[in-house]
């Protein structure tokens, strides 16, 4: 069975909202994640680009820029730190 773009983007956001504030991902990190859990049969660099956009047009996840890209869940409004 193919594996469609909305569960990769899933899988995508599962990582990232279990490692938010420890760990930071590059969209490569999470291509070659997602390429080890289904095998390269399945998953390709262009099905996780997709992925990975409807995550950002959704505003699920957000890019961050700290000396390279990350993607990372966006950060809660009101929050004091």
């Amino acid at each position: 069975m193919a594996v469609t773009k909305e569960e990769v983007a899933e899988a995508i956001y599962e990582i990232v909202k279990e490692y938010q504030g420890k760990k930071k991902f590059k969209a490569s990190d999470l291509t070659k994640a997602m390429i080890q859990k289904y095998g390269e049969a399945e998953v390709d660099k262009k099905l996780c680009k997709a992925a990975i956009r409807i995550l950002m047009d959704s505003g699920r996840c957000v890019y961050t820029y700290f000396g390279g890209s990350f993607i990372e869940l966006p950060p809660e409004e009101g929050v004091e730190r």
